[in-house]
């Protein structure tokens, strides 16, 4: 099973390219070392407050790729710099 999860997130306090792409570093960076997943920037990578990620995780068991999504999903609370606008989440 392979599982993705498209997150459109808006950052709450950057002035310029320079911050954004510091708290995208940041963020798929922890993702990757806390979970079994594949992170990218997937888009508007030319405005300063918005970015989207596309986070996938493959594996045998159906339930297992919906855990593992969901927790990267609820761990994005503990993030101050950003909210989570929208997601996708999709099982294939």
């Amino acid at each position: 099973m392979i599982g993705s999860l498209k997150c459109e997130c808006h950052i709450y306090d950057t002035h310029s390219l320079k911050e954004k792409r510091s708290v995208v570093k940041k963020v798929i960076q922890r993702l990757k070392q806390r979970f079994n997943v594949a992170v990218a920037e997937t888009d508007h990578h030319d405005l300063w407050q918005r970015f989207e990620i596309g986070i996938v995780t493959i594996s045998k068991d159906k339930q297992m790729v919906e855990k593992e999504l969901q927790k990267v999903l609820e761990s994005f609370d503990q993030y101050e710099e950003f909210q989570v606008t929208s997601y996708q989440m999709e099982i294939l």
